[in-house]
């Protein structure tokens, strides 16, 4: 892609054209009341918008209060309620090589497994480009991870590009799998470098609007990346990601006999493939003389209609009846444990899901992640076991011949004709308002103080703002800070009202769900600024969309010396803060902001930067003049880089 200056670079700020936007049920309800609170602006392409019903719709509660709202949409590309997980449908039958998507789930990035540059944020953020059809990023680092045959910290605010000769040997559902996880280890999101697999999957999709569009990129042969690491595919084994941390990965031998109370497959990660694959390993153990025990909970959740139709065509659904599992309707089901299944108090599951976080699969619950696989040979005993010999033991041309693929007898696919990106150079304009603001926005306080309240490394979005919260129809932003922290750290809400009401945290700050109510939760309680040494990529952008001040500071001298409750000063002007390290001794630190970061800070958050701006808001926080810094009317002058790309 070319910019200003014939090339971007990591840090450059640039404007993008969205292709599709992506949101659930859930996230729409919220992204509704800001585009009321906009003043109904329009929507920029109603036939680009997927919106599906499946976290927290189920024909079982449908008629509850809480649920009632979400039963009609009325939009170009909506099936109804419950007929694929956000996810699924879209990446099987609308995502194409080439596109910029853009949804409200942190799982987005899944659309990478096809070869889109698939992104998660946060409702505002998506909103925003639903109406303009554009938004802005800062160009991240790309690592570069390569499978050959021969921890959460590396992918962090960068794209995880997967290359290599492996790739070939894996479906595209396991690239669903792999791509859909990156958010779990800090990635903007994850992409896989598109093949013949890639061609294949998307030539067979019968509409041809859905597949004439693809464009089929490749990095070039001296493509340059923050770093490389490569896995090894043929040491590859089966794998439990223990509770409550989906890195705390260990090998399935060393949890072998620990005893569950519920098995689950299903959720957004886990794709058709997997689910045949559990059905066949069901099958294998039940000739073997498997039983299943009269104990536990099994149940299997379809990501789709279409996949549970071809399971019921081939047999398959009566296998899992067989082996005493339930058969649920497409939905995210116990994985973020809000509607209708939820794990019991005490409960111990082994899923196929993408999260294991305290309380996400029900309060006081225990989930530990593994394959489909995985799952469903442990589930005869209800003991953790490992599929290895049943695996082993499985026809895959008869698994492949099912999905529709071509089996290893038959000929090789032909590779795709691979196109260079290309971009279109906008003029930048020092004011490109086509709406006058009806008021001037409030920027925020430039000298914030307060105590510091030390939080540790990778506290997520469920903490900070529970499910028990978020099922709460109508919830205010006042009862929503109730709950923040009230899990882990009780006292949390107690000390900030009092005086701690600067935030100081670790690494990866805001992982996990793209929910945005966490910084509305911090707000409510009376937060006034986060710290941290890192920030998970879509809460990051979150802050300062809603209008939460807060930064990263890399400075080693200040982790050393700041502790819990001490006073701090934070200059805005300066961008320094003052902590006193000792009584009536104030040692200085440095930090900085984003570009985009105080752009929307001095406007006070997207919502009010958009009653400035209009529909051109990004086109004006972008905006610079002849000296090569940002000039919006109004705010002061910031070095930026604009470049508006078409991707």
């Amino acid at each position: 892609m070319e910019g200003l200056e014939g090339r971007l670079k990591p840090g450059d700020i640039i404007r993008v054209d969205v292709d599709w936007i992506m949101a659930s049920e859930l996230s729409w309800s919220a992204m509704e009341k800001w585009y009321n609170q906009l003043g109904k602006p329009g929507i920029y392409r109603n036939d680009r918008f997927w919106l599906a019903g499946g976290h927290v719709v189920d024909p079982r509660i449908m008629e509850k209060p809480k649920i009632k709202p979400f039963r009609q949409f009325k939009m170009t590309e909506n099936q109804g309620m419950n007929y694929t997980i956000m996810h699924t449908e879209f990446c099987r039958e609308r995502a194409q090589p080439g596109m910029l998507v853009i949804g409200s789930d942190s799982h987005t990035c899944s659309g990478g497994s096809v070869s889109c540059l698939a992104i998660g944020l946060g409702v505002a953020d998506v909103l925003l480009p639903l109406v303009t059809g554009e938004t802005w990023f800062k160009v991240p680092e790309t690592l570069e991870i390569r499978f050959e045959l021969k921890r959460n910290t590396v992918a962090a605010e960068r794209i995880v590009e997967f290359t290599g000769p492996g790739v070939q040997h894996l479906s595209r559902d396991a690239r669903f799998a792999i791509a859909n996880m990156c958010t779990e280890f800090g990635a903007v999101t994850g992409i896989f470098v598109p093949d013949a697999v890639t061609q294949q999957f998307v030539n067979k999709r019968k509409h041809p609007k859905y597949k004439s569009s693809a464009m089929y990129f490749r990095p070039d042969d001296d493509a340059e990346y923050a770093e490389t690491h490569i896995i090894d595919l043929a040491q590859v084994e089966s794998f439990v990601a223990r509770y409550p941390k989906p890195d705390d990965v260990v090998p399935v031998s060393e949890l072998a006999g620990l005893e569950l109370q519920g098995c689950f497959i299903g959720a957004c990660t886990t794709a058709e493939e997997d689910i045949v694959l559990a059905a066949f390993v069901l099958e294998e153990a039940m000739k073997r003389g498997a039983r299943p025990t009269k104990s536990g909970k099994r149940k299997v959740v379809p990501g789709s209609r279409p996949i549970l139709s071809n399971l019921r065509k081939h047999g398959l659904t009566e296998i899992f009846n067989r082996a005493g599992w339930e058969i649920g309707v497409p939905s995210c089901s116990y994985c973020v444990g809000m509607s209708a299944d939820q794990a019991a108090q005490g409960e111990t599951w082994l899923t196929s899901q993408n999260r294991n976080f305290e309380n996400r699969m029900g309060p006081g619950s225990f989930g530990n992640l593994a394959s489909a696989v995985t799952v469903a040979a442990s589930s005869f005993d209800m003991k953790v076991t490992d599929p290895t010999p049943l695996l082993d033991a499985i026809d895959m041309n008869k698994v492949r011949e099912m999905l529709g693929l071509k089996t290893s007898e038959q000929e090789a696919l032909e590779e795709p004709l691979y196109v260079e990106p290309g971009a279109q150079e906008v003029s930048p304009q020092q004011s490109t308002s086509s709406k006058k603001a009806t008021a001037t926005p409030a920027s925020p306080s430039s000298l914030i103080s307060g105590r510091v309240y030390l939080l540790p490394d990778f506290v997520d979005t469920d903490a900070l703002a529970p499910n028990e919260a978020l099922s709460q129809p109508n919830i205010t932003r006042q009862k929503l800070g109730t709950y923040c922290l009230y899990h882990t750290h009780p006292d949390f809400r107690q000390r900030v009202k009092e005086g701690q009401n600067i935030v100081v945290a670790g690494e990866g700050f805001g992982c996990g769900s793209s929910r945005e109510d966490a910084v509305f939760a911090l707000q409510a309680v009376g937060v006034q600024c986060v710290i941290a040494k890192s920030f998970a990529f879509i809460y990051g952008r979150n802050q300062p969309n809603l209008g939460l001040l807060g930064f990263e500071l890399k400075d080693s001298r200040f982790w050393a010396v700041v502790d819990n409750n001490k006073s701090m000063k934070i200059d805005l002007d300066h961008t320094v803060l003052r902590l006193e390290v000792e009584p009536g001794i104030w040692e200085p630190f440095p930090f900085q902001l984003s570009q985009m970061q105080r752009r929307l800070m001095d406007c006070g958050g997207a919502e009010k930067a958009f009653s400035r701006y209009g529909k051109n808001l990004w086109q004006a926080l972008t905006a610079h003049s002849s000296d090569g810094t940002a000039e919006v009317s109004g705010l002061p002058k910031v070095d930026v880089q604009p470049s508006k790309t078409e991707w």
